[in-house]
């Protein structure tokens, strides 16, 4: 049997017990990351398996130390293994001979054109320099992503998992969490579903989760995204409101009731009267209305308005 093979036979046993309700076969469980852990897998197994993330399920679904420990190890070792480089052979024996062919080629010319200015060499000399300069931008600027792709090619769904990875770092990572990285590709792929493109759609909802799990004043919604409670499907499809703190949620009830109890003062005719004193204006010119805003048991608010200046209050 090859390794492909010996996992994803692995891969569907552990994917049996993370799904089983009753939190039995630990031990089975301990077993299956033990041979994982003696088998050679290479990054095209990884990538056509997924076993990193079914290790990742199972850890989160088990309640042993051990076997915890165990997933945790063999993670972090695959996510080396998919950040390092591929290691590059040049061959040394060729640009050997392709130096040598053309520094004797440019002793040639240089003897055959010993009459050329020395203009049209410094020209020469700094469009090589620019352009060398040139390709190691472009080098530099293609290795600065440190994201473990695992198989990604799209550069701009590599961007947006590493934004999101940026968010979920900021503060402390909850203990028995997963990890940053795994958890913003989870989110990321998550949305891209939705969408199937890389739109501007696409990219304003990536924006919007970025913002709100940075929010310094909502950590209570990285931590649910983080511990579970919340998952990316869910958190992929949220309204603004829904990812609101909860202080927002609170203001924002108060402005709506603020704004009913203003909509029905103005749309009851009250009753005039010269019994209330205006605090802003000092003058007895007001109309009042009293309405059942509470259950029946209790008072009704009376909303009262100053024809004099346009003040409004109210009272029980």
């Amino acid at each position: 049997m090859s390794v492909e093979e010996e996992v994803f036979r692995i891969q569907k046993k552990m994917l049996k017990i993370s799904t089983s309700s009753d939190g039995t076969g630990q031990d089975q469980a301990l077993d299956l990351l033990k041979a994982l852990q003696t088998l050679n897998i290479n990054l095209e197994i990884l990538t056509k398996t997924r076993i990193g993330m079914t290790v990742n399920e199972l850890r989160k679904s088990s309640k042993d130390d051990e076997v915890i420990a165990l997933a945790k190890t063999l993670i972090k070792n695959w996510k080396r293994f998919l950040a390092s480089p591929a290691p590059t052979t040049p061959n040394h024996s060729s640009s050997k001979e392709g130096s040598t062919n053309n520094s004797s080629a440019s002793k040639s010319s240089s003897a055959a054109k010993s009459s050329s200015s020395s203009s049209s060499k410094d020209k020469s000399n700094s469009s090589g320099s620019s352009s060398s300069k040139d390709k190691e931008k472009k080098a530099s600027s293609s290795s600065q992503s440190s994201f473990p792709s695992g198989g990604m090619t799209d550069a701009v769904r590599i961007k947006c998992r590493e934004m999101l990875a940026a968010a979920l770092k900021i503060g402390e990572v909850p203990e028995g969490c997963g990890e940053p990285e795994e958890m913003a590709a989870e989110l990321e792929d998550a949305i891209y579903s939705e969408f199937k493109n890389t739109d501007m759609k696409y990219k304003n909802r990536i924006r919007s989760r970025v913002a709100n799990l940075k929010d310094p004043k909502n950590p209570g919604l990285r931590g649910n995204f983080m511990c579970g409670a919340v998952t990316a499907k869910q958190l992929a499809k949220m309204t603004p409101e829904e990812m609101a703190s909860d202080e927002m949620k609170k203001l924002r009830e108060k402005f709506v009731k603020e704004a009913i109890n203003d909509a029905q003062l103005a749309t009851v005719q009250g009753t005039k009267t010269d019994l209330l004193k205006c605090a802003k204006c000092k003058k007895r010119n007001c109309t009042y209305n009293q309405l059942q805003t509470r259950s029946a048991d209790e008072p009704m608010t009376t909303f009262v308005m100053c024809n004099e200046c346009g003040n409004r209050w109210k009272f029980c």
